[in-house]
């Protein structure tokens, strides 16, 4: 492949990624805006979750030639650690956008009865002015050195929205040239408790506690791959190699296009409908091309995915049919 082929490759892929990233940021906002997600509080170390934070961001640190420190001091808080964790991982997120090269700082300080949460770096900064508008949906500080930057302008949105819903405060504080702060603060401090509640909870397995699905793939390994995967998000999985005989009750099928020789994905849905008396929510998996898949299917509201799956796309179909608002 030439430089001018692997160049529109590689632009094609980052198109894609920013898709992928505003309709997971969208999911994110319209959950939020919905009330479907209610904290909840427990006691939570501070060292745990931010050195845990620190840890899972290391790959994107090293790429982004930043070093992230963590100085969390002996805190305990009364908080829901999910959605603390998201809202901070949306601001180092951040740093690491707009502060490539720079170290950054996730530090913690008590006062009266409260700790606070700062994210530090020190990138190029925000001059004032843009500063009231940073928490708007979209709003991007934009500079012509800026074309590389991936984005959508949602990540602070996202943050904001959480900060009310857990009763929290987001102070944004900048210097152009020297650096930028965010502060979230108001979180409770409590004594530490024991066992200390596992802290590795991710929001998008909350999200997707409960929905039934029963998974069909005739290849064991992916089959038991795929079942770890939407169990590891809360997802009720029922899985088969084959189209069940029986009617089996489920929220949605996600089912492989090519079953066997005698039957494809279009014949699984089909089939299971008439059993269960309904239209029954369905993804299709293949390693075929996409465009001839969806025209056996004949069914715009089937979402097709190529093998193999990339787990954020699937997640973000799942998301979107729990939330009721689905994209296909």
């Amino acid at each position: 492949m030439g430089d001018n082929e692997q160049r529109l490759v590689n632009n094609i892929d980052r198109a894609l990624s920013a898709v992928e990233q505003l309709f997971r940021s969208l999911l994110d906002i319209y959950t939020l805006n919905q009330g479907e997600v209610a904290p909840r509080p427990e006691s939570v170390d501070l060292d745990a979750l931010l050195n845990g934070l620190a840890a899972q961001n290391s790959e994107a640190a090293t790429w982004a030639g930043v070093d992230i420190r963590v100085h969390s001091g002996n805190h305990h808080v009364w908080t829901d650690p999910a959605l603390l964790r998201t809202l901070l991982q949306n601001l180092v997120s951040n740093a690491f956008k707009y502060a490539p090269g720079k170290p950054i700082l996730i530090g913690c300080r008590r006062q009266k009865g409260t700790v606070s949460i700062g994210v530090y770096d020190r990138g190029r900064g925000i001059p004032a002015e843009h500063l009231p508008h940073l928490c708007n949906e979209f709003y991007r500080v934009r500079e012509k050195r800026d074309r590389d930057i991936e984005g959508v302008g949602l990540g602070l949105s996202i943050v904001s929205r959480i900060a009310r819903l857990m009763n929290l405060r987001v102070n944004i504080s900048s210097v152009p040239e020297r650096g930028t702060a965010v502060t979230v603060s108001g979180l409770k401090a409590v004594a530490a408790s024991q066992p200390v509640n596992n802290i590795e909870i991710n929001w998008n397995t909350r999200l997707l506690s409960g929905l039934r699905v029963m998974l069909i793939e005739d290849n064991r390994n992916v089959l038991e791959a795929t079942a770890m995967l939407l169990r590891r998000w809360g997802c009720e999985v029922q899985t088969f190699s084959s189209i069940p005989e029986i009617s089996v009750d489920c929220d949605l099928v996600v089912t492989d296009f090519d079953l066997d020789r005698t039957a494809s994905g279009a014949d699984c849905i089909a089939y299971l409908s008439g059993l269960q008396g309904r239209r029954i929510p369905a993804i299709v998996i293949t390693g075929h091309e996409l465009q001839h898949v969806r025209q056996t299917l004949n069914d715009p509201d089937i979402p097709v995915l190529s093998k193999p799956v990339r787990p954020v796309e699937l997640r973000s179909l799942l998301l979107s049919f729990k939330a009721g608002s689905a994209v296909y």
